[in-house]
Order: structure tokens, then C-alpha cells, then sequence
């Protein structure tokens, strides 16, 4: 296996049971199926024996997608797009109840994480998003607060992402070896929160302000977003905290204080 482009973060899965351990996170017979980053196909081959409904295997890579291309031609079942999942309006096309699979590469993970948590339409059309990051963003994204992983990338996802399973990859699964372990994430879309939040663009761009500053104290930044009424009506909050002290549930009520100002 000599084909891997080190600028895209290629990492191939090799290993078999790992493989069949992702696939089996879900039910697959007769669902719709989208797979990001399928490479060579290690993980479509195992999806393909669990006879989905339909498969649509989205492919930056072009040498690779041609490949795909050519060995599925046959499958009326399965689409081959050539895209970057960045720019792909993935949100546009799905289905009802998609089960998503992707091996993300790690210089863009969080990225395809946060387009997926920003979809405009919420409960989305995908039923779990079954995810591979690096060990350490992982810990990021599913950490609660308090935690020193504790972050924009957890408030964000606990505000819309529920936490169904999780486990280590070791980094003798892959070819090229990666330096360190993986993470598999498999989430699940939460329902819409009593807090009304009218636009998920907001809630990002406040943790955005207060975790600029993540070791100052909150009030100077709760200055620049709301106005002092709205300040008041957060009676619970002590204005000396860091950003990384706030429970997520305060993010929301901010944001939600923020869009109604």
C-alpha cells in the first residue's frame, strides 16, 4: 500500500477487527449510509456485507474516488462523490435516519465536527455520526465540565450531541502508523433544549469571546456581550470565574440573553 498523500492526513485502517468493531457501533441492514473519507474501502467492504439501503462514500481524494468509481460500478446502490466534505453540502442531500461513518483526518477533524453540529435544520437528518479522531482532540470533545479539557468543542457538542459510545484505536491500526492513539466517538443527535438558542452561530461565537481569554475573569467579557439587565438576570454566576469554570448550561442561557437583546 504504497498511495497516501501525507498533505490530506491520510491514515488507512488495516486493521480487521477495529473495522468490524466501528461497523458494529450501529444497525446498517436497509439504512442510508454516508461514508466520509472511505480511502480504499477497508470500512465500505463491511458495510457492503451488512446490505444497506443505500451508500454514498464522499472522497477528496481524486485518484482514490476513481478507484472507488471503478470497483463499485456495478453497485446501483452506492454513489461515489468527489468532494471535500468542507465545501460538500452534505446537509442538502441526506436522508432521513443517515448513518454517518468517517476515518477523519486529524488537521481537519473539529472542522467536520463543528459542520455537522451547525446544520440549520435540528433534529438533523442523520440518525449517528460515527466518528475517528486523534485520542487527544477526542478527550476535548466529550469531556464535561469541570475538566482541563473543557472547551468551545464540548459546549458546543454537549449542546447538540449526545455521547452513545466511545473507544481507543492504537496506532498499529493504521498504515501510515500515526504518533499517536485514535479515538472512536459514535454520537447521537440530542432534541431541541427548553433554552432557545435561534442560531448555533451565536453559542460559537461566544465561547469563541470568552475562551479567547480563557484565563481572565468572565465579567469583562460578559460586559462586551450583554447589556447590564441581562447581566442581572444570570443571578447564578459568580462574574469572577474563568470561561472554563461556566458549565455549558450557562453558555446557552447567554446566548440565548444575547439573541434576545
Amino acid at each position: 500500500m504504497k498511495y497516501y498523500k501525507k498533505s490530506l492526513g491520510q491514515n488507512f485502517l488495516i486493521d480487521n477487527n477495529i473495522v468490524k468493531k466501528i461497523i458494529n457501533t450501529v444497525e446498517i441492514k436497509n439504512k442510508n449510509i454516508v461514508e466520509i473519507g472511505p480511502g480504499k474501502g477497508a470500512l465500505t467492504e463491511e458495510i457492503l456485507k451488512k446490505k444497506p439501503k443505500s451508500l454514498m462514500l464522499i472522497e477528496k481524494d481524486f485518484h482514490l474516488s476513481r478507484e472507488l468509481k471503478l470497483k463499485y460500478l456495478s453497485f446501483k446502490n452506492i454513489k461515489v462523490i468527489n468532494s471535500d466534505i468542507l465545501k460538500f453540502d452534505i446537509e442538502k442531500i441526506l436522508k432521513k435516519k443517515t448513518i454517518i461513518f468517517g476515518n477523519l483526518p486529524y488537521n481537519i477533524s473539529s472542522q467536520i465536527l463543528v459542520k455537522f453540529l451547525k446544520f440549520n435544520k435540528w433534529p438533523p437528518f442523520f440518525s449517528s455520526l460515527i466518528f475517528m479522531f486523534q485520542k487527544e482532540l477526542g478527550e476535548k470533545i466529550i469531556c464535561d465540565n469541570p475538566s482541563q479539557n473543557y472547551g468551545r468543542i464540548s459546549i458546543l457538542r454537549s449542546f447538540r450531541l449526545n455521547i452513545k459510545n466511545k473507544f481507543l484505536v492504537s496506532p498499529n491500526s493504521f498504515f501510515p502508523k500515526p504518533k499517536v492513539k485514535s479515538m472512536v466517538i459514535h454520537f447521537t443527535p440530542l432534541e431541541i433544549k427548553t433554552l432557545r438558542i435561534n442560531k448555533i452561530f451565536n453559542l460559537e461565537k461566544i465561547t469563541n469571546i470568552f475562551f479567547s481569554k480563557k484565563r481572565k475573569m468572565i465579567k469583562k467579557s460578559l460586559d462586551k456581550i450583554l447589556n447590564k439587565k441581562n447581566i442581572k438576570r444570570l443571578s447564578n454566576i459568580n462574574l469572577k470565574s474563568r470561561p472554563g469554570e461556566i458549565k455549558p448550561e450557562i453558555y446557552y442561557r447567554i446566548t440565548e440573553l444575547y439573541e434576545g437583546q
